[in-house]
């Protein structure tokens, strides 16, 4: 049963809506909200989460619509998405409908126009937004939001799984600041947060919130029957790189299915890691419909971030009603948007954790009906690891969620945002982690904050919160416009832009293909034309890296397992052509494009003579064993580190300037770390041994995409030794150290 606490109202409404009785993790959620202590519901998907807070938030909600200024009780919504807090804000106003205009709430982001931003501000008491408009848009303007913010009970935080890496880390900081600015005005909100299952949820959302965070984690919800199937495509008579076999491509094998599901009449999504691969799948699909019944291609789209508001809206209320049978879609539409009634989820690839993989998967078969779900395998290490390790994803416990709040990267620019929002005085900086003390005179003498009696100040005149990209990327985007329109078709992050619109590259956009002409680094601009190659292009780049500090090391037999700051110089030096479909390489373009820079965080293991020789690895067989294993084990760290292989980098050298030894490094992508290297340090020895297995496990020759290969290595993957690489492997993890403290 529902807590007592709960109103009548709020308990008729719910069961208007064919619900009840609660489940016995809902009724504890509400109950430990009323009790005034954040609480994290970490259950599976379609386990009633979003009910569980809204009980105890419009009981709450209903209380303050008595007192005598209307606004006695008011909660904030954070989601990742537009897409989600819109789809969030339907469901409210269904269910809030029999309490009348006592529940007002309103979605408050960038696509809110001008002039209901008043109203939202004056009048709503759930406001639905998301962390880039909270750091962008409310915290900046608190005093406008005094009065919400005076009367805020709950902030709920949904999906706070995906708050993780850099992304995460900068949420963080956002959330410490809101905290701080409630205080100013009196409140202190409960927070209430919704994740996949993840291991230790308590303890992550108490990273993210800085809040001590009860978990309930124990799933009440019925289950309807999930088959869920393992997809490895089948091998082509084409070669790659190196002579090495080729698999059929996880998107034709993708388009193929969501083809065939279509033509059944089965209501279906197909999730893909990128937004290009989302286009594609839908290109294909759509042809391949035509040929079978020309009604059925408008029946399938494309759903992808850098669309336009309308576009996006218009796409979710098609696939509510039926209209869209069959949608490729990004993670967007993983996050927890109500698509009641697909019947299967094909999923392109691992999607980098078994928390989205889960998530993704729990999109189909809601109301308790039968699904299916399909993991189709890349070419990729991990991916084929786990068609082979079914345990993997079965058996293992769910990963941690890994954020690291203290990056100092991360946390200097929120230091500046909250100093602009309110001075920062002596009793604040515990609220910002242990590093905020060494940081302050670091930005007193780059002339961001002055110093005074009360406090610390933001000197400067222009916005203090444009200083952080919680999104991670840095830099001006840069514009994607067609050159003989001047038409805007989107934007991509200026971190990615060399490697994802530099000239020559293929983007496609909402179906279209568009050859890049100019990439203008200085304009941020890049400049297309509308094209039909019969190819997709890959960047390829180089790097070199060099030891900083040393934080932490072990011995490892003779050699060391070492973790700590490492700067990368990286550059895009070319682009490869692949045939549509098949994958197969056409051509390699090369580019000039300047170098950049990276500090950040990495963990690195060297090897001696006398390990080299136990493992027979002689000088010529060195390169390509070390390499091998580099790629390798990037592409299983996600496994261990909620990551994706491209949040992660990595260097092989025989003999390393610093080290004086042969080296293996696997660096974050990201200045100052994500927390991704320092997982890998903890779990070094399960990671490596995985890394060994998957390549020994590997059905070719000599190497190739699904073992050794790296579809962005900047050598060609030349030189790779399968066979070193394993006899290298197998001796260092005969010589592990015990897991260092804290894994």
């Amino acid at each position: 049963m529902w807590p007592d606490r709960i109103r009548a109202e709020v308990i008729s409404a719910i069961r208007e809506c064919g619900i009840a009785h609660p489940w016995a993790h809902q009724a504890e959620a509400a109950e430990l909200a009323l009790d005034g202590r954040s609480v994290v519901i970490a259950t599976g998907t379609a386990s009633g989460k979003s009910l569980a807070y809204l009980a105890p938030v419009l009981s709450t909600l209903l209380d303050g619509s008595e007192a005598a200024n209307g606004r006695g009780a008011t909660a904030l919504y954070l989601s990742p998405t537009k897409a989600l807090a819109a789809d969030q804000r339907r469901s409210v106003r269904s269910l809030a409908a029999p309490l009348g205009n006592r529940i007002r709430p309103a979605v408050y982001d960038g696509d809110t126009p001008v002039e209901e931003r008043e109203w939202v501000r004056q009048y709503a008491n759930y406001v639905l937004t998301n962390p880039d408009m909270l750091h962008r848009g409310i915290l900046p303007a608190h005093p406008r939001w005094s009065s919400f913010l005076r009367s805020l009970r709950y902030v709920v935080v949904d999906e706070c799984h995906t708050y993780r890496g850099v992304f995460g880390s900068h949420v963080a900081q956002v959330l410490r600041r809101l905290r701080r600015v409630c205080e100013r005005y009196g409140s202190s909100p409960v927070f209430l947060l919704a994740s996949a299952t993840s291991a230790e949820p308590g303890a992550s959302a108490g990273r993210l919130t800085g809040l001590p965070v009860t978990e309930v984690a124990d799933d009440a919800s019925p289950r309807g029957e999930l088959v869920f199937a393992l997809w490895e495509p089948p091998l082509t008579e084409l070669e790659g790189e190196q002579g090495a076999p080729v698999r059929r491509t996880a998107t034709a094998e993708t388009a193929d299915l969501l083809t065939d599901l279509t033509v059944q009449g089965v209501r279906s999504v197909a999730f893909v890691r990128s937004r290009r691969g989302a286009e594609l799948i839908s290109v294909i699909a759509k042809e391949r419909l035509a040929e079978v019944d020309r009604s059925l291609p408008p029946r399938v789209a494309a759903y992808r971030g850098g669309y336009l508001p309308e576009e996006r809206r218009a796409l979710e209320r098609a696939l509510h009603s039926g209209e869209l049978l069959g949608l490729a879609a990004t993670t967007a539409l993983e996050l927890g948007i109500d698509v009641s009634g697909l019947d299967a989820v094909v999923i392109a690839g691992y999607p980098g954790t078994r928390a989205s993989l889960w998530q993704q998967a729990g999109r189909a078969g809601r109301a308790g009906q039968g699904a299916l779900a399909v993991l189709v395998a890349r070419d990729d290490p991990l991916d084929t690891f786990l068609v082979h390790h079914p345990e993997a994803l079965f058996r293992r416990p769910v990963e941690s969620t890994v954020l690291d709040p203290d990056n100092p990267y991360v946390l200097a620019p929120h230091l500046c945002a909250a100093a602009a929002e309110l001075p920062l005085t002596e009793a604040d900086l515990a609220l910002f982690g242990p590093e905020a003390t060494a940081l302050l005179p670091q930005l007193e003498s780059a002339g961001l904050l002055r110093r005074r009696s009360s406090g610390w100040y933001w000197t400067r005149r222009e916005r203090a919160a444009d200083l952080a990209d919680i999104r991670g990327a840095g830099g001006s985007p840069v514009q994607i416009v067609e050159s003989g329109t001047g038409r805007l078709l989107g934007t991509v992050d200026e971190a990615a832009s060399h490697a994802a619109v530099h000239e020559g590259a293929v983007h496609l956009h909402m179906g279209r293909s568009y050859l890049v002409r100019r990439l203008d680094l200085k304009e941020s601009v890049a400049l297309v034309e509308e094209a039909s190659p019969p190819y997709s292009t890959t960047a390829r780049d180089t790097t070199a890296i060099s030891v900083l500090e040393t934080d932490t090391e072990v011995p490892w037999g003779a050699g060391r397992l070492c973790y700590g700051s490492v700067e990368v110089t990286n550059q895009v030096v070319s682009f490869l052509r692949r045939r549509l479909i098949t994958g197969e390489v056409l051509g390699e373009t090369r580019l000039d494009l300047p170098p950049r820079t990276l500090r950040t965080r990495a963990v690195w293991w060297t090897v001696t003579e006398d390990q080299l020789d136990a493992a027979r690895v002689n000088p010529e067989q060195l390169g390509g064993a070390l390499h091998a294993a580099e790629h390798a084990s990037i592409g299983l760290l996600p496994l261990f580190a909620t990551c994706d292989r491209w949040d992660i980098g990595g260097v092989s050298v025989p003999l390393h300037p610093d080290t004086l030894l042969p080296t293996v490094f696997v660096y974050d992508g990201h200045p100052g770390g994500a927390g991704f290297a320092e997982r890998a340090f903890h779990t070094a020895r399960e990671w490596l041994t995985a890394t060994r297995d998957a390549i020994a496990s590997c059905e070719c020759e000599a190497g190739c995409p699904s073992c050794i290969q790296s579809p962005k290595c900047g050598n060609g993957n030349e030189p790779l030794h399968k066979r070193g690489a394993v006899r290298l492997l197998t001796e260092l993890l005969r010589e592990a150290p015990e897991p260092p403290p804290g894994s």
